[in-house]
């Protein structure tokens, strides 16, 4: 495929233009939500920061795992992809405790009364969904982590790693948005 985008990095960017498009129409929706009113405005509990900053350490990891990769440094690539792998773990349970902080509030996905505090709603949802393709990044991970411990992944084999690099980034850069956008939302 020399000089031209291999299939399945076609199919990658597919995906990901797919995904863009989802996030872009709920963030969309989010703010035509809240131009109708009837909106209750809350902080972001301080966990969610924590994510963010596991999810970019997540990033540095995985430049070191593709950078060896290219390398040929076969145990740079193991150990960038299992700390890559356990970062994507600790990034899913802040989560968790993300939206265990938003209950401790009051804040529900589906709340008692209609239309009560939809804007709880909206960011549970934004939130679960990214953790879904997360989860798909971890699953990823762990069928790129497999190939690197039977040396699949070196300078001449580096289609898999390069998919995962280009995933794992997107998904974390589109929580860094997602983040930024619910932090100052209140503010729009």
């Amino acid at each position: 495929y020399r000089g031209k985008v291999h299939p399945k990095k076609f199919n990658l960017w597919l995906l990901l233009i797919s995904i863009l498009m989802l996030f872009t129409g709920l963030t969309s929706a989010y703010i035509v939500r809240k131009g109708d009113g009837n909106w209750f405005n809350f902080e972001l509990p301080s966990v969610f920061l924590y994510s963010t900053l596991i999810i970019l350490l997540s990033s540095l990891t995985m430049i070191y795992a593709f950078r060896s990769a290219k390398k040929d440094e076969l145990n740079g690539v193991k150990i960038g992809l299992f700390l890559t792998l356990l970062l994507g773990i600790a990034f899913t349970i802040s989560q968790y405790y993300g939206w265990l902080a938003l209950k401790g509030e009051g804040l529900y996905f589906v709340n008692p009364k209609f239309g009560d505090k939809v804007s709880a709603s909206f960011l549970i949802a934004i939130a679960g969904i990214h953790l879904v393709h997360i989860l798909g990044g971890i699953i990823f991970l762990i069928v790129v982590f497999a190939k690197s411990l039977r040396s699949k992944i070196h300078k001449k084999n580096t289609l898999a790693i390069d998919m995962c690099n280009t995933y794992w980034h997107f998904i974390g850069l589109l929580w860094v948005y997602l983040y930024l956008f619910l932090y100052f939302a209140p503010g729009f």
